[in-house]
């Protein structure tokens, strides 16, 4: 399980927001362009620190201002999958997956092996050796989970995952994501900004104003919100 409440000043606004992501269960953060969805998933993940507050991850404290705690990023063992993928273009697709498990020494035999099964799973194991840069969008975005989900992490954070991907093939894959999400059975956060991601992966919806939360709740009481202009917007009315 996931809480924070976390404390950000950012250039427009003070970002200020609290919840919980339980175990399995997918949030999906939405709002308009600027209003901090992002900055929550790199404030969770450690590439960020908030002013104040505090962070606890499968009742490991991981971000306490008061307690002078913050474990680094690395140490987490979060798994965070950027927007652009942040691939390794000069690397193969197994080369990209093992990265992770490099990081962490761990024995090469044991490295074969996990990224041999991660390829299976996210049906790559034909393209192990080739070089990530001459893949489609969505083979890019299996790739970059598998980096994710190799390290076994507690939680995973989702930015945009199919924003890469082509039109065409973001139905197949929005089901495909929303499967191995499920499979990998721990708390997942989506930020996005298409209705239907929101309501095919998220459990729960979150409705980010300004860095905070506006509401929370199921998607169709999140969208059942018709005064709020953001939020009609969103759902096509």
């Amino acid at each position: 399980m996931l809480s924070i409440h976390a404390v950000r000043r950012l250039r427009d606004f003070v970002l200020d927001v609290t919840f919980s992501v339980g175990e399995g269960e997918t949030l999906v953060l939405i709002g308009e362009n600027g209003s901090g969805k992002s900055t929550v998933l790199n404030l969770i993940s450690g590439i960020l620190t908030p002013d104040r507050g505090e962070i606890t991850l499968g009742g490991r404290l991981i971000f306490s201002d008061e307690k002078r705690i913050n474990i680094p990023a690395e140490s987490r063992n979060i798994g965070h999958l950027f927007q652009s993928y942040a691939l390794f273009p000069h690397m193969t697709v197994s080369e990209n997956v093992a990265f992770g498990l490099w990081c962490r020494k761990i024995p090469k035999s044991e490295i074969a092996g996990s990224v041999a099964e991660q390829l299976a799973a996210m049906h790559l194991s034909g393209l192990a050796g080739v070089n990530v840069g001459r893949l489609s969008g969505g083979q890019r975005q299996r790739v970059a989970l598998a980096r994710a989900l190799v390290l076994d992490p507690e939680l995973l954070l989702l930015d945009e995952p199919l924003a890469a991907v082509d039109m065409r093939a973001q139905g197949a894959m929005r089901k495909e994501l929303r499967e191995h999400i499920r499979n990998a059975g721990i708390p997942c956060i989506v930020v996005t900004h298409t209705l239907r991601d929101a309501l095919e992966l998220g459990d729960r919806l979150c409705l980010i104003e300004e860095g905070r939360v506006a509401a929370v709740g199921t998607p169709e009481e999140v969208l059942g919100m018709q005064e709020n202009g953001f939020i009609a917007s969103f759902a096509g009315r």
